[in-house]
């Protein structure tokens, strides 16, 4: 199973990219897909993620606002919609697909998660 991520590239400041993710392979059988992203020098962290059977979203409180995560669960496909991008929002995002119960929550723990893209590089400049 393979997690192909794109959508990235270099905007200005305000600008907007949809970011999207598809599971190839065998057929993927998910509880909840997440986006993360890591900036140079930083540790990597949860940027947004959906619990399929709950229907519950999260985001970190820095995106609340701007970006927006939807998806299709028979797809295995994640979109990440992102607007009014800032150039703190400059990072490699990657997908991921969570494959094991945890709860009916979005999972925000990157170890929770077993499938990984390969990253897709957002760039905005001021």
């Amino acid at each position: 199973v393979q997690l192909q991520a794109s959508g990235g590239g270099s905007v200005q400041s305000g600008g907007s990219l949809r970011l999207s993710c598809t599971a190839s392979g065998r057929t993927l059988s998910t509880y909840g897909m997440g986006w993360f992203r890591q900036a140079p020098g930083k540790g990597r962290e949860c940027v947004s993620a959906i619990n399929w059977s709950s229907g519950d979203t999260y985001y970190t409180d820095s995106v609340k606002g701007r970006f927006t995560i939807s998806g299709d669960n028979a797809e295995n496909t994640v979109y990440l919609q992102m607007h009014s991008l800032k150039p703190e929002d400059t990072a490699a995002y990657y997908c991921a697909a969570q494959t094991s119960y945890v709860a009916d929550v979005a999972e925000t723990i990157d170890y929770e998660y077993d499938y990984w893209g390969q990253g897709t590089l957002v760039t905005v400049s001021s």
